[in-house]
């Protein structure tokens, strides 16, 4: 049987992943800081190892695994990232770390024998694009915050320590995401929590043409993307197409009660607003076959019934 190794292990990805890699016949090592209370979230099954380690300390992975009788896994999928929200983003110092760590998880998947290194970038690499530019990595990456500047340098960096070590090395850039085990501040969550009390939720006008994929869907792109794809290759992982933000605003409503009211147009802008954010999944669908099979209307369905679940309605 082979192993996989997660970092990030216990995030809505992770958990995605984790069921994926499941359904291939992998055991999982789930990697998780110390003490975590997400941990619990983990899907229960024997084929799981929990690794408590600290992302910061992800050198000493190998040792921790081998103390559990594991000195060898197959794939390494690297998602531990601090600072993605707020004003951590711009901590340079907090970015930094993440790009040490992410040299250091490509040296432990080394020492464990790892045939593959992938690791989670993100749009924020690019910057702002012209609107009806679809991003892919053919695209000059120009990021405008330490978040993007970091992901950027650890793509980069993680690439050369590979090819060094003689690691596959995949890199893939992940745009908007949603489903269950997702953060309560996403646009997605924060309107189902809001909704579901039957309060009306506010946003801006939602002329935002957007690209979202359900996390099952992405699940798949990362394990096709790993197990498929070229080596030293960037991919983007998105739908592909694009809606305006207020169609997914009101399909949010319609899964929980369609007669609520929606307060478009009171918020304002953030400053530097991006306006249309699309992936070009061409490379990744020529190479691994990968094609969504979700749209956001039966993925907002499963996810509006497992927040109900796991917090009430």
């Amino acid at each position: 049987m082979k192993r996989a190794v997660i970092t990030g292990s216990t995030g809505m990805l992770g958990i995605s992943l984790i069921n994926v890699l499941l359904a291939e016949g992998y055991e999982v090592i789930a990697v998780a800081r110390p003490g975590s209370a997400r941990i619990g979230n983990l899907p229960s099954d024997d084929r799981i190892t929990v690794a408590e380690c600290d992302v910061k300390s992800i050198s000493d992975l190998p040792s921790i695994l081998s103390s559990k009788g594991i000195d060898k896994a197959d794939l390494f999928f690297h998602f531990a990232w601090d600072g993605t929200h707020g004003d951590s983003r711009n901590n340079m110092d907090v970015q930094i770390d993440n790009i040490r760590s992410s040299l250091e998880a490509v040296r432990a998947a080394s020492k464990l024998g790892c045939e593959v290194f992938l690791g989670a970038g993100s749009q924020a690499e690019f910057g702002r694009v012209k609107d009806g530019v679809k991003l892919s990595a053919d695209l000059p990456c120009r990021p405008e915050n330490g978040y993007g500047i970091g992901k950027l340098c650890a793509c980069d960096m993680t690439r050369i320590e590979a090819r060094k070590l003689g690691i596959k090395h995949i890199w893939v850039r992940i745009l908007s995401t949603y489903g269950p085990f997702d953060g309560a501040h996403t646009m997605v969550m924060s309107g189902i929590g809001t909704m579901l009390k039957g309060q009306k939720a506010s946003y801006t006008k939602g002329e935002q043409m957007w690209d979202y994929l359900y996390c099952k869907d992405a699940a798949r792109a990362f394990y096709l993307a790993a197990t498929k794809g070229r080596p030293s290759s960037v991919y983007m992982v998105g739908s592909g197409k694009v809606r305006p933000l207020a169609d997914y605003i009101r399909a949010i409503r319609d899964a929980i009660d369609p007669s609520l009211d929606i307060g478009f147009g009171e918020v304002d802008y953030y400053p530097g607003q991006v306006m249309y954010l699309c992936a070009d999944i061409s490379a990744l669908t020529e190479d691994t076959g990968f094609v969504p099979e979700y749209d956001f209307e039966t993925g907002i369905k499963e996810t509006v019934e497992w927040y109900k679940n796991e917090y009430g309605s």
